[in-house]
């Protein structure tokens, strides 16, 4: 079992820590543990249920309503959001919840789902995206286990590399992006997706993987002559130094513009170096595959 934090819930469910503990105070849907230093954590069922609550009250059935209602008849109203922004957050709710109760299974039955309804572009925007943006935090925090992100993290991988090879286009478009990760990061999802987005809209791709040493990009790069670099940056190793990582890049690939996408983006506060451009959010990615 897990324990989350109230501001893993905060996280999670976009409740701000100080709301959740006046409901504590005043309904009975949560009872969190302490700790022997008297920190509140909260169990996988608390966080299920605050994820149920925070969807029913953003689409407006108050608080005090959710308190007198069973667990049934929450499961229930949740199904009858006819939004569709609602519907899909319920969507990435139910992922967190496969994910905190190790089913796979029906975590993939969901994904398959809406890959078969919706397309498996139209799933990574609206389902997977913003659910690995939710347990991103987690996982950087180690408040999972590691066998939770191995095993969510490896499914979606499946999904977009089916993805990426079904896809069949007449678009050409007369660029090349080189795609990697730098040694130590090897959270490869943002970039298989960066992979399926370049191809299926006809940009030749070159995708060398996850933690890749800068000599063999560079003779990767020194043969293929690529228009772009690309790198996502989502945790890199403690030994990772992002101003050393990209002084080296600009020399090594001097004249050949670099873009960096990924959390780290937007904690780095210093000038970043031409050629460098970050894209510190999806539409800012999307307006660069655009621009090709």
């Amino acid at each position: 079992m897990n324990f989350f934090t109230i501001k893993d819930l905060e996280n999670l469910s976009g409740i701000k820590a100080h709301t959740i503990r006046i409901w504590e105070q005043r309904y009975n849907f949560l009872k969190p543990s302490r700790s022997d230093t008297n920190i509140r954590y909260y169990s996988n069922d608390e966080l299920k249920k605050i994820l149920n609550i925070a969807l029913l009250n953003k689409y407006g059935y108050k608080i005090s309503h959710i308190d007198r209602m069973g667990d049934a008849e929450v499961k229930e109203k949740i199904l009858l959001l006819t939004q569709v922004q609602a519907q899909q957050e319920r969507i990435v709710n139910d992922l967190i919840q496969c994910m905190v109760d190790l089913n796979m299974e029906r975590l993939e039955d969901i994904l398959d789902d809406h890959i078969r309804s919706r397309g498996i572009e139209r799933t990574i925007t609206q389902i997977i995206f913003p659910f690995m943006e939710k347990i991103g935090i987690l996982w950087l925090t180690n408040h999972i286990n590691p066998a939770q992100e191995h095993l969510v993290s490896n499914i979606i991988r499946q999904k977009l590399i089916v993805g990426i090879d079904g896809i069949v286009t007449s678009l050409k478009v007369n660029k090349t992006v080189l795609l990697f990760l730098p040694e130590g990061e090897y959270h490869e999802i943002g970039m298989l997706f960066m992979y399926y987005l370049l191809k299926s809209r006809g940009v030749s791709t070159i995708y060398l993987g996850a933690s890749i040493p800068l000599n063999d990009i560079e003779y990767v790069v020194n043969l293929k002559k690529p228009d772009y670099l690309y790198t996502h940056l989502t945790s890199v190793g403690d030994n990772f130094n992002f101003d050393k990582f990209m002084s080296t890049i600009t020399k090594k690939f001097n004249g050949t513009p670099i873009i960096i996408s990924g959390m780290l983006t937007n904690t780095y506060e210093k000038k970043i170096p031409a050629p460098i451009h970050f894209k510190k959010s999806f539409p800012e990615v999307m307006e660069f595959v655009a621009t090709l």
